[in-house]
């Protein structure tokens, strides 16, 4: 990376093929993969069933289509699903379940982004004509809007005991299974090994440019295929993508627990900063802080930071999400300790706060003006007029400095 590049947090999918990498991706064989004789894209597919403990596996261009794929591979039009409220199937991937599944979702709620057994089975339809039929159950580990949250195996277990209980198939969207091994020193077939089918991603801490995988029974990967194929998925020399993704499995596995410690550190050190607040505990590469209004918004805040080269992403009106990766070592960490301290002396000054003072004074200068009606009435039409022009500038002030803090007049 450039020496002048900015500390990117905005996601872990903004990571840069390193030079060893692009070098494995140029000198990769390559073949047709769509008539299936692309042979890296074949050592891949062998590498993440085995990794999974799976019969087979399909590589396929995004982590969504990962898990499309899945859901078609073992559904039907009509069939239920049931997931977290805030899983990544219904919030990230643009109504596709509807769209192209044609399933309904049963949302789950529960901290963490996290249900346990009993929340399954209240949810599970009777088998009769009148209703969806429940088909499939979905975990996301780890689960991006709970935390970065990891999945205990004890309790995904169990939950993926109740759902076979109920005949109903379990996919887990392992998009960063990867960082949940890291955190818990689980192997992946451990997870894998309780669900039908799991979905892998290489593009975010693994550092790939591109790339998931499915992996299951020859059975159910063989609709994947196909089903890859109606989604408009297959591509050709696609060898020069799974090389990167085999080279991420080969050296970049080991130091994921280097971007947890790295997003601890910084966490640790901007919860010390009044007005900041942690959303959840941080489990793996993600934090979550939410500002109290006296510190701006964070679309604001973003703002500020990128003047310092640091670039970020709103979560919520007051919510950020930082995300460490392949591309912010933990020397990285002081300096965006430094822009945020710097970013949020900044916010002290900002039109937020002065918006919160000038709506204040202008809530207490109108009351007053009540109390003084009768006055008015009684008075010269000259104090009138200068009562109602001090009134007129204190609300211009308001709405200008509103506009300013937040971009819009609200």
């Amino acid at each position: 990376m450039p020496a002048d590049a900015p500390i990117d947090l905005r996601s872990d999918t903004v990571t840069r093929p390193t030079q060893a990498m692009r070098q494995a991706i140029a000198s990769a064989p390559v073949g047709d993969d769509v008539l299936g004789d692309d042979p890296t894209v074949n050592a891949l597919q062998d590498r993440v069933a085995h990794i999974l403990g799976k019969q087979a596996a399909c590589f396929v261009p995004s982590g969504t289509m990962a898990n499309q794929t899945a859901i078609r591979a073992q559904t039907e039009p009509g069939d239920e699903l049931i997931a977290h409220k805030d899983s990544h199937i219904i919030h990230y991937e643009t109504g596709w379940p509807a769209a192209l599944a044609g399933v309904m979702i049963a949302p789950l709620d529960g901290p963490l982004g996290q249900f346990d057994a009993e929340d399954v089975a209240a949810v599970v339809r009777p088998r009769t004509r009148h209703f969806a039929c429940s088909k499939m159950l979905l975990i996301e580990n780890t689960q991006n809007r709970g935390g970065g949250s990891v999945w205990p195996i004890d309790r995904l277990a169990r939950v993926a005991n109740t759902a076979r209980q109920h005949d109903l198939r379990v996919h887990i969207d392992g998009a960063r299974l990867w960082n949940a091994c890291a955190a818990t020193g689980h192997k992946p077939a451990d997870y894998a090994q309780h669900a039908d089918t799991v979905s892998v991603c290489f593009s975010k801490g693994l550092g790939a440019p591109a790339g998931s995988a499915v992996a299951g029974t020859h059975e159910v990967i063989d609709r994947v295929v196909r089903f890859r194929k109606m989604f408009g998925g297959n591509m050709r020399q696609a060898g020069i993508l799974a090389a990167a993704a085999l080279y991420a499995l080969d050296h970049h596995l080991e130091r994921l627990t280097d971007d947890h410690a790295n997003a601890n550190q910084l966490a640790e050190a901007l919860a010390t900063i009044p007005g900041v607040t942690l959303a959840y505990p941080v489990a793996t590469n993600m934090l979550f802080i939410d500002l109290a209004p006296t510190l701006g918004n964070a679309a604001a805040l973003s703002a500020r930071l990128l003047t310092h080269n640091i670039l970020t992403m709103p979560a919520g009106p007051q919510r950020m999400r930082l995300v460490t990766h392949l591309d912010v070592p933990s020397t990285s960490i002081d300096a965006v300790i430094k822009a945020f301290r710097a970013a949020f002396s900044t916010a002290a000054f900002s039109p937020a706060p002065l918006a919160f003072l000038a709506a204040t004074f202008f809530r207490v200068l109108t009351m007053s003006s009540f109390s003084f009606g009768f006055f008015l009435l009684t008075t010269s039409s000259w104090v009138k007029r200068m009562h109602l022009q001090l009134l007129h500038r204190v609300n211009l002030f308001m709405l200008m400095a509103l506009t300013s803090s937040t971009g819009r007049v609200i």
